[in-house]
């Protein structure tokens, strides 16, 4: 069985330089992760660097909507809008405890975008394209109905609403449980290191010229085919190599604010249009609401490794807020934490950011080197499909391999062996109930089971054999599991790593992160043996991580 431990780590990256992969995987977002799951699944070996941690990018700072793309039928994105419509079922039944389905509400005002009979249709459409269950087909509700399900909503020229069904995720979760998937069938992945250059046979791509960001060591890793899944960095990789295309990204940022329910008692989750109608969502979550995104060009001479809220883009979603919810009274004062996101888009001259396609394009170029860019969260199986596809016919040419068909479509994720989505709640109930034995109590054993799914008999383990352990308050055997199970199976680095890509916690319960920031480190230390400097280090990132999603910085916003 492979590894997926950053004990191991260093180790793991000197046995990589030792093999020869079918194929090597450049970024390890959701994309590089569906494509490592699709090949290692059809019989290939396979590796997977990112340079930063795993879900570091775009794979843990989108919406957290697994979503058909509704907006595209605007655009008359019809291929799209049903491809990926069909695909959050895919990624729901596949991994239902970290995807759930969520009804959502497409207020309709005089004079706003949508008008009732041009939504009853597209929703309609939208239902037809995207095979939507008949339980989860769209309804249309009077003005009397929706102020029911959101008594915030703005009353004043409200002629209904139209409600259908999203799917809400974690996504840096979902891609965390998709590569825990790949580790089990035989993949090697490894985060923190950066792929500088490309090795060449007779002109072709035959592997990657590696730097551990951590210790700075150099190494070769050597494979058949090349696949350059980099995200924001796809331009950057292609740089490296001598032929790439004329094809370019063009980045848009997107931010989201987090406020607590207290003061946004948010019913129910609304897809609404702003006052200079772009499109936007107000989801609950445990408490919070949290709202976004923007859609502004992002600046390309910025490091997309760090996008930060800026006041402007602040203030655009308080004034949505006050806009649609005019009863709610949020101030920048309420603002809890906030998350930017860059998504890399292909370029297309002259079009806004809201309005350039999400559709993903793969490019061959003469090297051999396979690029995929573009694309959607909701996507991303069928790409890594697509793309291993290409990968398989290639290796029959070049080598005279054969691969199976992908085996994808039914394979449930790491945490999802619960026997489908139907049965998804029994499980959870059984485990609240055993939990018990392990000295948790009930709703504890919900929590966790709720959030790894079937990977969560070890955290009932780790979590009985620390009530045996003097722990540092306020560190409870819960949390002493969680820590010690992200480390050990996880590949958990950094503080940052824990607190925002393993759990989500920065983003969603920043008060809970200051609580346990020292003790969490404090047993990182311990488990991955760091050094005074090394600790002072990561206490340091971490304390510009929840700065940077609290303080807005005074940029001006780029339409």
């Amino acid at each position: 069985m492979k590894t997926f431990s950053s004990i191991q780590r260093s180790q793991q990256l000197k046995d990589m330089s030792q093999e020869v992969y079918d194929v090597i995987v450049i970024g390890g977002g959701i994309t590089g992760a569906g494509i490592a799951l699709d090949a290692v699944t059809r019989g290939m070996k396979v590796a997977v660097v990112e340079m930063q941690d795993f879900a570091g990018g775009t794979s843990s700072r989108s919406t957290k909507l697994v979503h058909g793309g509704l907006r595209y039928l605007k655009q008359f994105e019809v291929k799209m809008v049903a491809e990926v419509g069909k695909e959050r079922a895919i990624v729901y039944e596949n991994g239902a405890h970290v995807t759930t389905p969520e009804w959502m509400l497409l207020p309709i005002h005089k004079g706003g975008s949508f008008g009732k009979y041009s939504t009853s249709v597209g929703l309609r459409v939208y239902d037809y394209l995207a095979g939507v269950k008949r339980k989860e087909r769209r309804k249309m509700l009077n003005a009397d109905e929706t102020i029911k399900r959101e008594p915030l909503v703005k009353k004043e020229g409200l002629r209904g609403a139209g409600y259908y069904v999203e799917y809400r995720t974690d996504d840096a979760r979902l891609t965390i449980e998709v590569i825990k998937k790949a580790v089990e069938f035989g993949a090697d992945f490894i985060n923190y290191v950066k792929a500088e250059r490309f090795t060449y046979d007779k002109k072709k791509v035959s592997g990657i010229e590696v730097v551990d960001r951590l210790t700075g060591e150099a190494h070769t890793l050597l494979g058949r085919k090349v696949v350059n899944a980099a995200g924001p960095w796809v331009d950057d990789v292609r740089s490296r190599d001598y032929s790439k295309n004329t094809k370019n990204l063009r980045l848009t940022k997107g931010v989201h604010l987090v406020i607590d329910q207290s003061v946004f008692p948010l019913k129910q989750a609304i897809y609404f249009d702003t006052q200079d109608k772009r499109m936007i969502f107000a989801i609950p979550r445990n408490g919070k609401a949290y709202v976004g995104t923007t859609d502004t060009f992002y600046d390309n001479t910025q490091d997309p490794a760090n996008p930060k809220m800026t006041l402007a883009d602040r203030d655009y979603i308080l004034e949505a807020i006050h806009y649609m919810f005019p009863d709610v009274k949020v101030t920048a004062d309420d603002v809890e934490s906030s998350w930017a996101g860059v998504r890399p888009l292909i370029y297309e001259e002259g079009k806004d950011p809201s309005e350039i396609s999400r559709k993903d394009e793969v490019w061959e170029h003469e090297s051999g080197l396979i690029t995929i860019a573009g694309g959607k969260l909701t996507g991303y199986r069928k790409m890594a499909e697509h793309v291993v596809d290409l990968v398989s016919k290639r290796l029959k040419t070049e080598t005279k391999q054969s691969f199976a068909e992908s085996r994808t479509i039914n394979l449930p994720i790491s945490g999802a062996d619960f026997g489908g989505s139907r049965h998804f709640k029994s499980f959870v109930d059984k485990k609240a109930a055993e939990a018990t034995q392990f000295g948790l109590t009930e709703e504890e054993g919900r929590k966790l089971a709720s959030f790894y799914g079937t990977n969560v008999d070890q955290l009932f383990k780790l979590a009985h054999a620390a009530k045996g352990i003097e722990l540092e308050a306020p560190m409870t055997p819960v949390v002493h599991a969680e820590v010690v199970y992200a480390v050990q199976e996880e590949m958990t680095v950094k503080p940052v790593d824990f607190f925002i890509r393993r759990t989500g916690r920065l983003f969603f319960d920043i008060e809970w992160v200051q609580r346990h920031k020292e003790p969490v480190m404090k047993l990182m230390k311990n488990l991955l043996q760091w050094d005074d400097e090394t600790y002072q280090t990561y206490q340091a990132e971490l304390e510009k991580e929840i700065e940077d999603a609290v303080v807005p910085i005074d940029l001006p916003v780029h339409n």
